[in-house]
């Protein structure tokens, strides 16, 4: 089976098992997205959106989270990994906001990429799921089962999402990532049974 069969067949069963994806992390616009996003790394979504209702009733707008100080912030966050760093990141990155993007969150990488903890995935899952842009934003389950279903060779995430862009048309990308997370979540899981990862099976058992 080539790369291109297996990529064909991991899309259609993805589209059967999830015709529709909801956005993992709850937000209401692009703002919000991207400090969910921020909040993510290194933990759960779920616990992530156990947090920032808290922290979005105090601050759910640049201006509003940069007069905050680093410990009010760190307070309405603590539950999540890395909440020291984390709000340091979120305060430079209302700052920088306020003064320079007049508290809109900017539409282009580079813009996005400067801001205080948005790295490359961060700025495409706001690319992607605020603003509409064609992107794929690769995270450790997208690499995982990427590699598993051979679809790349990629050392990190920036080879197979180049990989992933080339093998999939622009205009599934925004779905497809999404599918693959959920896929990865329940069928494939990084820890636990993988007896239920079917595609996987398909894909390389005779």
């Amino acid at each position: 089976m080539t790369k291109k069969q297996r990529a064909k067949i991991v899309q259609e069963e993805l589209e059967k098992l999830y015709p529709e994806v909801p956005i993992p992390l709850e937000h209401k616009d692009a703002y919000t997205l991207m400090v969910a996003v921020a909040l993510s790394a290194q933990t759960t979504d779920k616990k992530v959106n156990q947090v920032t209702p808290r922290l979005f009733a105090v601050a759910d707008t640049p201006e509003k989270m940069a007069k905050l100080s680093v410990e009010e912030i760190k307070e309405l966050i603590k539950e999540i990994g890395l909440s020291n760093s984390k709000a340091k990141n979120l305060k430079k990155m209302a700052e920088v906001l306020v003064e320079k993007h007049n508290s809109v969150v900017p539409q282009t990488y580079e813009e996005l990429e400067e801001l205080a903890g948005v790295g490359h995935k961060t700025a495409s899952v706001v690319m992607s799921q605020g603003f509409g842009f064609p992107a794929f934003p690769v995270d450790t389950h997208i690499h995982r089962l990427m590699k598993q279903w051979k679809l790349t060779s990629g050392k990190n995430v920036v080879e197979t999402e180049r990989d992933a862009k080339s093998i999939w048309n622009e205009n599934v990308w925004n779905k497809l990532h999404l599918q693959i997370i959920f896929y990865g979540r329940e069928y494939s899981p990084a820890r636990g049974s993988r007896e239920k990862d079917y595609i996987t099976k398909m894909l390389f058992e005779k």
